[in-house]
């Protein structure tokens, strides 16, 4: 596939994960999308789709070889996509991460940051901050 296609899917891939439209989502990334190329401010797809609680979708990407702990280099749009959907309280969307192996401790911004427990429990959202606790998160 040559570049200009490549940059058009992931283009579209991001349009689609705002919209939260996971046949969509499919569809792009069987004809090629990448799963874990950021757009050109440092957004993750994975971590897209985390923030806004788009477990479904998250779950497409994580099948299609996104990693799950890459952080998000995005102005405004930084850190792990664990830690992102714990902050909003996005439960499925934890279960789905966890699922696929993101690590329940991890601090964002390179180990120096908050868990997804802190976020969780800032939140406060009591059932994720449940999840994480029982997939071995410590604050």
């Amino acid at each position: 596939m040559n570049r200009r296609k490549q940059k058009k899917l992931n283009g579209r891939l991001f349009e689609v994960i705002w919209s939260g439209d996971s046949t969509r989502v499919r569809a792009l990334l069987r004809a090629g999308a990448d799963p874990s190329q950021p757009d050109r401010e440092g957004v993750t797809p994975l971590y897209e789709a985390s923030v806004n609680g788009r477990a479904e979708v998250a779950r497409l990407l994580l099948a299609a070889g996104a990693a799950p702990d890459t952080e998000s280099r995005g102005l405004g749009a930084d850190g792990t996509p664990l830690c992102a959907a714990a902050c909003w309280g996005h439960t499925e969307t934890v279960r789905a991460l966890l699922d696929h192996g993101a690590a329940p401790g991890l601090r964002e911004d390179d180990g120096t940051g908050w868990t997804p427990l802190h976020w969780a429990n800032q939140g406060p959202h009591p059932e994720t901050a449940a999840l994480l606790t029982a997939a071995g998160a410590t604050a």
